[in-house]
């Protein structure tokens, strides 16, 4: 079957796939069995299968090949939603964005991950970048491979190759862009060993493949050009991947001031002073809060729709607004976990209990500013877009 041919057999959805499941019997779910994925140190794939049904997994799925390909800012306040019960479940479902990298691959590649139907789960582990051997038609790879998250529920598995001064090699990719060996999951060992003070649940393992071979076809650069004309692959791939990401923190900040809130009135307090709603204190540090979450979340939609409109129109998307989508997805991961820290000081001795909700939430908003997208180095990046001289590589 040609190219051609291949995509158009898959421009209908899978007449087989299951009635969509509402978002919200998903969180609750979620909700409910949270203490479940720390223990496991993964997110079951009963759960992926719901978000499935959800539709998170085909949020990024062309759709010549079935798929919703939703705009960016509805897919965030979908992550934005699932973070306000649990990080990690967040975090995992963020990963539905992933299938844009995968229009980078040819036709007949994507027709054939599609095969199944439009709900794919593709995960990666990239870095640290290996090597690949050239072999007839394609790579033999060999390698370990970090922070794999959501790995345990992938369909398609990823890693970060090299294929420097190699006859025929389709090059390294550019920096902060590697290109990507796709595999099946029984390709490549998961190897456990995420262990963690916050975000438990997101099963980002190492990946380790022994001796695999990988042909030309099943391999892209993350970022590159796509090989789909449609307009959410036209959408700043790297900046996107960070969107979905620092997401997460505006999610977990929401639910911070949710407990803040309901602390605030019904909760007596040890001295018998008054309770924390009748503290002028409280009250104004619990405004600013609110007022400091709701800023940083205006700027980041604001900027996310403002590029997504011009895509529609039929605008190349430019370095300014490539830029300012990373400014604002650094600031909501900062600001986020400064908005949780904020209430975790309002809660005073009760929070620092193992078992308070707030305890939680400190710890995985502070794993979301320590992903290489969202570093210090980010605002760097901006001051000099702004100033008009280069960034530092990778930044654009």
């Amino acid at each position: 079957m040609s190219a051609r041919a291949a995509a158009v057999a898959f421009d209908q959805p899978d007449a087989s796939t299951h009635a969509r499941l509402p978002l919200s019997d998903v969180i609750a779910e979620i909700a409910a069995r949270r203490d479940e994925f720390d223990r496991l140190s993964h997110v079951p794939r009963d759960v992926i299968a719901k978000f499935k049904r959800a539709g998170v997994y085909r949020a990024a799925t062309p759709q010549r090949f079935g798929g919703d390909a939703l705009a960016p800012t509805a897919f965030l306040d979908m992550i934005e939603r699932i973070a306000m019960v649990d990080g990690s479940a967040a975090w995992v479902a963020s990963f539905g964005s992933a299938n844009v990298y995968l229009a980078a691959l040819p036709l007949q590649t994507q027709a054939e991950i599609y095969a199944g139907g439009p709900d794919q789960v593709f995960a990666g582990g990239l870095f640290p970048v290996q090597t690949a051997q050239p072999a007839d038609g394609g790579w033999r790879v060999n390698g370990t491979w970090k922070f794999a998250s959501g790995c345990k529920g992938a369909d398609w598995l990823g890693v970060g190759i090299g294929t420097q001064g190699a006859n025929g090699a389709n090059g390294a990719g550019a920096p902060g862009k590697p290109r990507t060996a796709v595999f099946r999951p029984h390709q490549v060992e998961i190897v456990e060993n995420w262990d963690v003070v916050g975000m438990q649940g997101t099963g980002s393992h190492d990946l380790r493949v022994s001796d695999q071979f990988v042909a030309d076809a099943w391999t892209f650069v993350r970022g590159g050009e796509p090989c789909v004309d449609e307009p959410l692959y036209r959408y700043p791939t790297i900046a996107y991947a960070a969107q979905v990401l620092a997401v997460v923190n505006l999610g977990l900040a929401r639910a911070a001031l949710d407990v803040a809130n309901q602390m605030a009135g019904g909760r007596k307090t040890t001295t018998g002073a008054p309770q924390l709603a009748d503290r002028a204190y409280y009250r104004i540090e619990l405004a600013k809060a609110e007022a400091q979450l709701r800023s940083a979340r205006a700027f980041f939609y604001d900027s996310t729709d403002q590029v997504w409109q011009s895509i529609l129109a039929g605008n190349p998307v430019t370095a300014d607004q490539v830029s300012l989508l990373r400014l604002a997805a650094t600031q909501i991961a900062r600001e986020g976990a400064e908005v949780v820290q904020r209430a975790y000081r309002l809660g005073g001795t009760m929070a620092i209990y193992r078992s308070h909700p707030l305890q939680r939430l400190l710890r995985d908003s502070m794993v979301v500013t320590q992903h290489a997208f969202l570093g210090e180095g980010n605002y760097d990046g901006a001051g000099a877009v702004f100033v008009g001289v280069p960034p530092i590589p990778g930044y654009l």
